[in-house]
Parts: structure tokens; C-alpha cells; sequence
């Protein structure tokens, strides 16, 4: 199976902190692979580099080499046409304040697509696979922020599947939700995979254990181990790694 992203050599620094080391990573292509570790161990800072979100913070800085499809994603790809391919759904649920169809029609319409009838089938196609068509189609021009908690995060990764994404980030997706609704974005991912690449940092461990292919234990801005999850979860290499996943520090 092709690796989707290539992540060589990374070192980001805050100012002079530096908040991750020499990070080596490969996602593979229409898999999950799960960041876990304590809290501020630089799994989200990670997460952020793949789209470049941490281009947003002033004092970050980084060097190594990314590659999303063989290209650098600092010089060969734009940052926009990069977003659109590698999208990210955060921790919180965070719909526009607009209706359901506005927001996930909201994408699409920034990419130039003014066609009704193309708007129409690409919000049907996009709540189809976010799992939320069922519920939401009699009220697709209500407000979304009238939505519960599970729903929103649902319509939040419809929204990013509507400008036809190749890969999904998910910031710790489930952490403000339910465990019913969690249970449903864990089945959702199932289920995403089949078409996109997925890589979710999460604080659960039975989550990345259930839903995941790949694992990365991060530490002190460290990849500590990095494998298969049944590998890293039943037979870690790493005593660390170990005392980790068995609750001992974290």
C-alpha cells in the first residue's frame, strides 16, 4: 500500500522551544493512523503541519521534509489547493451560523461551483456520508448550530468531504461528545477509510485500538514507537510505550 504523506527529518519550534525532534512518519494511503500520548506531547502540533495550519502562529518555525503525493507541501503545492485536499475536522464541534445546507454548500462555493442543482447533489452526497442525511433532510434551511453536539461534528466532517478531500484530519473529534455519538463518528471513520486517508489524535486508547491501523506513540515531542496498533497495544517495543498504554503515566 503507497504512503499517502511523508513525513522526514521534522523539528517545529515555538520561539526557541522546540515542540517536536526529528519526527519520521508514513501514512499510508485509506487507513487510520491514531497519534497518541500524554497532553502536550506535540501530537496535534504534528497533526497541524500536515496542513499547515501552523502557519497561522507567528513564532512557529520548522525544517524537515513533508510530502503529500510525492510533492513538498511547502514548495510544490498551494497552500489553498492544499487545504482542500488535506482537510481537518477539530476538537470542538464548530458549524458556520448558517443552515446545514449553507454550511456544507460553503466549500464548494468558494472553489467557484454556483450550480444549484450541483450544490444540491454535492450536500446530499456529503450528509450521505457523514452518516447525518437521514436526520437532517426535512430541515436542510433550519440553523446548524440547532443541532446536537454528535450532529454538528457529523456535518463538520460532511463540510469537509464536500470539496472532495484526499485526506481527513481529525483533531480529538470525539472528546466533547457522548459515548453514543462517539460511537457513531468511531463508525463513521470505519467507514470513511474505504475512499480517504485518515489520521486522528485522540486521548482514548480504546478508540485508536478500535478504529485505527497504524499508532504513533509521541513523547516529549518524540515519535517513541510507531507500528501496527495490535503491535503496539499487545507487544510494544519500547517500556514506555508500555507504561503508557497501560494507564501507568499519561
Amino acid at each position: 500500500m503507497k504512503n499517502k504523506i511523508e513525513v522526514k527529518g521534522l523539528n517545529l519550534f515555538y520561539g526557541d522551544f522546540q515542540a517536536l525532534h526529528n519526527v519520521n512518519l508514513p501514512i499510508r494511503e485509506k487507513e487510520v493512523t491514531a497519534l497518541i500520548g500524554p497532553s502536550g506531547c506535540g501530537k496535534s502540533t504534528f497533526l497541524r503541519t500536515l496542513n499547515r495550519m501552523n502557519d497561522l502562529i507567528d513564532s512557529v518555525s520548522l525544517n524537515g521534509d513533508i510530502r503529500y503525493e510525492g510533492r513538498n507541501i511547502y514548495m510544490d503545492w498551494d497552500i489553498i489547493e492544499l487545504r482542500k485536499k488535506v482537510g481537518m475536522v477539530f476538537q470542538k464541534p464548530n458549524p458556520f451560523p448558517m443552515s446545514i445546507y449553507d454550511n456544507i454548500a460553503y466549500g464548494p462555493r468558494t472553489h467557484g461551483i454556483r450550480s444549484r442543482s450541483r450544490l444540491n447533489d454535492i450536500v446530499e452526497q456529503s450528509l450521505h456520508a457523514a452518516s447525518l442525511l437521514e436526520e437532517v433532510k426535512d430541515r436542510l434551511h433550519k440553523p446548524a448550530p440547532g443541532l446536537s453536539g454528535g450532529q454538528q461534528q457529523r456535518l463538520c466532517i460532511a463540510r469537509v468531504l464536500a470539496v472532495e478531500p484526499d485526506v481527513v484530519l481529525m483533531d480529538e473529534p470525539t472528546s466533547a461528545l457522548d459515548p453514543v455519538s462517539t460511537s457513531r463518528i468511531e463508525d463513521l471513520i470505519d467507514e470513511l477509510k474505504k475512499n480517504y486517508t485518515i489520521v486522528i489524535v485522540t486521548h482514548n486508547m480504546q478508540q485508536a485500538g478500535r478504529i485505527s491501523d497504524r499508532t504513533a506513540f509521541f513523547l516529549h515531542g518524540v515519535i517513541e514507537e510507531f507500528g501496527e496498533t495490535d503491535q503496539i497495544f499487545f507487544n510494544p517495543v519500547s517500556s514506555r510505550t508500555e507504561a503508557y498504554i497501560s494507564g501507568k503515566f499519561g
